[in-house]
């Protein structure tokens, strides 16, 4: 089993800065992708961005420009700056891992999800 623990958001005003961070623990055997999907009230959960193994990274359009994501894979994390936060932002924030583990004595692939933290803009 691999656990995805996440810290950082909470409250901001619009304009202003936050950080999310994500870390995974477990029987890892490898991770590839990681990620920050959002879930605002009635909507579905949506991509923000994402950084495969290789460091290449993908936003969505509505983000681009304003965050940032990072990995190290020392350490098994993942963070996302988001700058220039705007009250559409607000919602809760998912990190998202593939990774190959070990559960049960087998070796499973799988997407991984971390427990989602509030961040709310608003002045």
């Amino acid at each position: 089993q691999v656990q995805l623990v996440q810290s950082g958001g909470g409250l901001a005003q619009p304009g202003g800065s936050l950080r999310l961070s994500c870390a995974a623990s477990g029987n890892i055997i490898k991770i590839n992708d990681m990620g920050w999907y959002r879930q605002a009230p009635g909507k579905q959960r949506e991509l923000v961005a994402d950084i495969g193994s290789d460091g290449n990274t993908n936003y969505a359009d509505s983000v681009k420009g304003r965050f940032t994501i990072s990995r190290d894979n020392a350490k098994n994390t993942v963070d996302l700056q988001m700058s220039s936060l705007k009250p559409e932002d607000t919602a809760v924030y998912y990190c998202n891992a593939g990774a190959i583990g070990l559960q049960f004595g087998k070796v499973r692939g799988s997407r991984y999800w971390g427990q989602g933290t509030q961040v709310t803009i608003s002045s």
